[in-house]
């Protein structure tokens, strides 16, 4: 039977790329958006074009109902799910004094909370069936933090925790959950990065 992955902020960058891998490896791809519905369209279309099957689905992982929906849907459309990539995630780069509490809330709201709700959704399936996979995606900053990032990196920070926890509760059952913190990737949300501060981060990073 073919796989089913469900991606989430998978309409650009990280999530658009790990899109494409998952569905020209077999996986029927379930890619989650929140506002870039046309870039979510156009990877549909693209992929499609390719004779792969996908399926755009319209969600923000920090709203709970939302979340599960989503996970039912895909559900419902395939009936069965094999893995969950936690990718969606949201960024600012200031000081800390001039974040707003707005933003810290907003912040974590989609970069843990939605980790919590998604995982949430996901686990009676996969518990039922005694096996499923969970991918979730930190960040260097994660374990470095990073200067004017300080809500992304301990949201980041976060994540990391949270995967290891939930690795140890849910082995037993069947179910493998792990962490990957990528470096510096050139996506819209390095974007406002300038020459200098990519030649700073490549000084960072260990490979290129």
């Amino acid at each position: 039977m073919q796989k089913t992955v469900l991606i989430t902020g998978a309409s650009r960058g990280i999530g658009a790329e790990t899109a494409r891998q998952f569905a020209r490896a077999g996986y029927q791809t379930a890619i989650n958006y929140f506002k870039s519905e046309e870039a979510a369209l156009a990877l549909c279309a693209e992929l499609r074009a390719e004779g792969f099957t996908v399926f755009p689905i319209q969600a923000d992982v920090s709203d709970p109902e939302q979340a599960v929906r989503m996970v039912d849907t895909v559900l419902e459309k395939f009936c069965q799910l094999d893995i969950l990539v936690c990718n969606a995630g949201i960024a600012q780069t200031k000081l800390l004094s001039d974040f707003t509490i707005e933003e810290w809330r907003r912040i974590f709201a989609v970069n843990v909370d939605g980790v919590f709700h998604c995982c949430r959704a996901v686990l009676p399936h996969f518990v039922h069936r005694k096996a499923g996979k969970i991918l979730t995606v930190s960040s260097m900053w994660g374990q470095t933090g990073g200067s004017c990032e300080v809500p992304y990196s301990a949201s980041k920070a976060a994540v990391i925790g949270f995967t290891k926890a939930l690795a140890k509760e849910v082995g037993p059952s069947g179910i493998t959950v792990n962490c990957v913190s990528p470096g510096v990737i050139q996506t819209e949300m390095n974007g406002n990065l300038t020459p200098r501060d990519l030649d700073a981060l490549r000084e960072e990073t260990p490979l290129e």
